[in-house]
């Protein structure tokens, strides 16, 4: 392992000791970083000059707002975050998730994993790119909110009203069977089904969708430093993130597996035309997330990041104050989609989250729909649930549906859930004479 090409850069300038396969701290730097992480003040050891006092006030509440640093400026406040710099006491009561790295390293001595080992791998390959040419491009970190007051320059926190009433066309809907989310080549807004603290557990013993997507792109840990966690009608946009690492596996079978070359385009800003949207679900919601306020809550998290508020003048003219009741659908069908950027997205809020596959399926093609996004590409990670996924989208797009008629289908489905008068998924509820003949065919 001494004689990889890929360590001799960076290897001698880490704290770290090689043993066999394996990466250790030696024990006097496990202590040294217990005493950086608890803080200068402890330390002694000056923190960085970019600090949260630098980051303007109205980005760290609940009010829109956007910060751009460049590339070279998150590898340095990254290489504070890997010699613990940054102060701790106060980040909790900021709703701040912690962002030096002696957790995740610190996992190479308390119940060592492989995981854990790739995920400090990929940060190590970050360091070294980096190291050896620093690249000299920005990204964006933009939050974004829908204001739960109704306010003359934006649109606000939708009621159940707005998407009933609503009569924009459903967006084109496209599966994907096999691909991921980050590997997609069209134009796309591409989801990170986030915890309401950024990141979740990158930095600590997380490894599914969100956290592997901080490894591979560490420029997306720089959030973490001054994004506070996210309420309910907030969502975080990061452009121009660059990845760095290849991977296979997922969760614990997760593994570093080499470079990456990013090869996308950059925008007139200097930023790669990646485009991530961060969106916490509703963690284990059991039963509840059938109720409409759950629903409702869902529906308008995934709106508030699908939503280009700057479209605001266009999206004015075709969805007024009144709620649009009397709509002119012509209209609605020859609407101008911004620049062809559509939604990839997959099982947002299921797995371990506990969320029915069925109904965030379609409260995301909804969102996207409703945000005047031209089309969503859904991921389907081979869950069995969304196995007729193609003839549901089909059969739903060939009845030229508005928002309003597949909401409100989605309120009564959910409501008869609630009440027990049905025990079907979404899909079969909707369709059970075209997935009953699918069966037979099988059969």
């Amino acid at each position: 392992m001494e004689e990889r090409e890929e360590l001799k850069s960076i290897l001698a300038y880490l704290p770290v000791v090689v043993r066999s396969w394996s990466l250790f701290w030696p024990s006097q730097a496990v202590e040294a970083l217990k005493e950086l992480a608890r803080g200068p003040e402890h330390s002694r050891t000056d923190t960085p000059s970019f600090s949260m006092r630098s980051c303007p006030e109205r980005n760290l509440g609940n009010e829109a707002g956007i910060v751009f640093l460049s590339q070279e400026l998150i590898g340095s406040l990254l290489s504070c975050s890997l010699f613990c710099l940054f102060p701790i006491n106060q980040r909790s009561a900021k709703h701040l998730p912690t962002i030096n790295f002696d957790h995740l390293f610190a996992t190479l001595y308390e119940s060592y994993s492989q995981k854990q080992e790739s995920k400090i791998w990929c940060l190590i390959h970050y360091f070294e790119k980096i190291t050896s040419r620093m690249p000299m491009g920005s990204v964006s970190f933009e939050r974004k909110v829908l204001p739960v007051k109704h306010s003359p320059l934006s649109i606000s926190y939708p009621k159940a009203e707005f998407w009933s009433n609503s009569v924009i066309p459903l967006c084109r809907f496209e599966v994907q069977r096999s691909g991921l989310i980050e590997d997609q080549s069209t134009v796309a807004l591409e989801v990170d089904f986030a915890n309401k603290y950024i990141g979740g557990g990158a930095l600590h013993r997380g490894c599914v969708q969100e956290e592997i997507r901080f490894m591979i792109n560490p420029e997306l840990i720089a959030s973490m430093l001054f994004m506070p966690s996210m309420a309910d009608n907030e969502a975080i946009e990061i452009v121009g993130a660059e990845r760095f690492s290849n991977y296979t596996g997922y969760a614990s079978s997760f593994r570093f597996s080499g470079d990456y070359v990013d090869e996308r385009d950059a925008d007139s800003l200097g930023r790669r035309k990646t485009r991530i949207i961060a969106i916490d679900a509703l963690c284990s919601p059991g039963m509840k997330q059938y109720k409409q306020e759950l629903l409702l809550r869902e529906i308008n998290k995934a709106f508030c990041g699908f939503l280009r508020q700057s479209k605001y003048e266009q999206y004015r003219r075709l969805v007024p104050e009144d709620e649009r009741v009397n709509q002119d659908c012509d209209e609605i069908q020859s609407v101008d989609y911004e620049d062809d950027i559509g939604i990839a997205t997959g099982n947002w809020g299921c797995g371990a989250f506990g969320g029915d596959p069925e109904v965030k399926t379609i409260v995301q093609w909804l969102a996207a729909s409703q945000a005047l996004r031209p089309f969503i590409a859904y991921y389907t990670f081979g869950m069995k649930a969304l196995e007729n996924l193609d003839q549901v989208s089909g059969w739903i797009e060939s009845h030229q549906w508005t928002v309003g008629d597949l909401w409100d289908l989605l309120v009564e489905y959910s409501l008869q859930r609630l009440k027990g008068e049905t025990n079907d998924g979404f899909f079969k509820w909707l369709l059970p004479s075209l997935l009953a003949s699918d069966t037979e065919m099988l059969d």
